[in-house]
């Protein structure tokens, strides 16, 4: 076998019953560290501390893994200012878990003709979130829905709670414009009937 003395220098090729001499004489463990190789690979060390010391550098990388958990929240173009508080109460307590979120617009009908209400809401919760999360990918069209990832920041900014009071109360006055706006584009086409049907 091929011997590491306790010094990590190589003896060379060594029987067995002289390594494990040399090993007794320095009160260690033979302790064989490559048995594929050829010839195989001993080394003299204290093996209860070598084992000790894997032990904590395993329980070290295990505390500093991570489970990422993705949590989803839906909300629609023409959202209730109430819901629209609400639903944000529960991403923030997503992003405090430690949890990326996947905010979803769902688009129904027509509301898809303007795709730049749903981005409004995305980017507007964004922002009024900067404080504890970061944008992981802008808001994207797939289909009928538009969704955008937000991930918790690794230091999360401690602000006034007077500021994001400021916020959320200011958060209702965009959202019923756009209904309003809805309204207004929708409701016209059936007068606009009658009107060509005289």
């Amino acid at each position: 076998m091929r011997l590491i003395d306790a010094e990590g220098e190589n003896r060379g090729v060594v029987p067995l019953a002289e390594a494990q001499e040399i090993a007794n004489n320095a009160g260690l463990d033979l302790v064989e560290v490559a048995a594929e190789a050829r010839p195989p690979v001993c080394r003299i060390m204290d093996y209860g501390k070598w084992r000790y010391e894997q032990e904590q550098k395993a329980k070290q990388a295990r505390r500093h893994q991570s489970t990422i958990t993705i949590k989803e929240i839906k909300f629609r173009p023409k959202i209730d200012p109430h819901d629209y508080a609400t639903k944000k109460g529960h991403v923030e307590r997503f992003l405090k878990h430690r949890d990326k979120v996947k905010i979803t617009i769902m688009f129904r009908g027509r509301e898809l003709l303007h795709p730049e209400r749903g981005e409004a809401i995305l980017l507007r919760l964004a922002e009024e979130l900067k404080d504890i999360a970061l944008i992981e990918s802008r808001p994207n069209l797939d289909g009928r829905n538009m969704v955008m990832m937000i991930a918790p920041l690794k230091n999360p900014v401690i602000t006034a709670e007077s500021g994001e009071d400021e916020e959320i109360e200011g958060a209702p006055a965009p959202t019923d414009e756009a209904p309003q706006e809805t309204t207004a584009d929708v409701a016209p086409e059936p007068a606009e009937a009658e009107a060509a049907a005289s």
